[in-house]
């Protein structure tokens, strides 16, 4: 079956599982954040792919501009070390263009030798996102390890705490906008780059949160609130492994196999449905299964039958891209000429 865009329809927001309600399910989303495999997504592939592209633009400006923001206040301070953070937040933001170049590799035509397409370069991203989380949380749990045992005075505290508040503003604007356009599109990778954007923010926190420590006469607060962001990082860490790890391993939300699966099934002169699966490449979700139909069926029949599915497995799902349906006769039956 070819691919049929649909890009008028909407689909319903639908899990097979629950989210924590109230204070725990606002703790739930914001550090065991996961990419959600059913969407509001958008159906046209190309769309989806300029809106993951504009979405790192976007945020590459935005970070840009908290990096010049915090790069003027290193100019004002005179500090060093926040000259350091600056240059960090910089290239962290940088780790957005291997995502860009695979949101742009995924639009290429299928070829003899990559004959699924080049989706799976969008996975091969966030694989290396992942890395950098983990990365953060090495670098963020050895420097506070470090300021415990050797304590260093903080100079400059207003400016330091100004360029952490600048820090944490604009990288969780960009994590918030990264992971809504992330879930819409179906990108498990835009996603986890929206993680590694809220873990740079969270290390900006560390850092306003070891002012205020300071300032209230605690001076270890700031190694040992650097040591909580680290253990946060590491449970944002695991969750986002997880998703991008089951995208390259093909795991599927079992809700989506289950609507799938009925979507055929209520298709008139379909008796049986059978190897229903179901797969990511990047954003886009690939269907397959075998239709069992009633014996005595026409080709021309079996054809008619074959297309009312594909239409309904679009309509049940969100972000199909290939559709690939065989029809067997009930019983081995054979499948008539007439």
């Amino acid at each position: 079956m070819s691919e049929d865009v649909r890009p008028e329809e909407h689909h319903d927001h639908v899990h097979g599982h629950t989210h924590p309600t109230g204070l725990k399910g606002w703790l739930h989303e914001d550090f065991v954040p996961h990419s959600h495999d059913v969407t509001d997504s958008i159906d046209d592939a190309l769309e989806a792919s300029n809106e993951g592209v504009r979405a790192v633009k976007v945020s590459l400006v935005v970070l840009g501009i908290t990096a010049a923001a915090q790069l003027g206040i290193v100019a004002i301070s005179g500090s060093v070390a926040l000259l350091a953070d600056t240059i960090h937040n910089f290239s962290d933001a940088l780790t957005a263009v291997p995502l860009w170049i695979a949101f742009v590799l995924g639009r290429r035509a299928a070829t003899t030798r990559y004959t699924h397409g080049y989706g799976r370069a969008e996975d091969l991203a966030g694989l290396f996102i992942v890395a950098m989380i983990a990365l953060s949380a090495v670098v963020a749990g050895v420097e506070s390890i470090r300021r415990l045992a050797d304590p260093q005075p903080l100079d400059n505290l207003g400016w330091v705490m100004a360029a952490g508040v600048v820090g944490f503003a604009g990288n969780e604007a960009v994590a918030v906008y990264r992971m809504r356009v992330g879930r819409r599109i179906g990108s498990a990778a835009l996603v986890a780059d929206g993680v590694h954007a809220r873990t740079d923010g969270f290390t900006s926190l560390a850092v306003v949160l070891g002012v205020v420590g300071v300032w209230a006469g605690f001076p270890i607060a700031d190694p040992l609130v650097g040591l909580l962001i680290t253990a946060a990082i590491l449970i944002l860490l695991w969750g986002t492994a997880r998703d991008v790890g089951r995208r390259l391993l093909d795991g599927i939300d079992p809700d989506l196999t289950h609507r799938a699966r009925r979507a055929l099934e209520s298709e008139p002169g379909i008796v049986g449905v059978e190897d229903v699966r179901l797969r990511w490449t990047g954003h886009r979700l690939a269907v397959q299964a075998r239709l069992l139909l009633p014996a005595g069926t026409t080709v021309a029949g079996a054809d008619r039958t074959a297309a009312a599915a594909e239409h309904a497995v679009r309509r049940a799902l969100p972000a199909v891209g290939t559709v690939d349906l065989t029809v067997t006769a009930a019983a081995n039956a054979p499948i008539t000429g007439r």
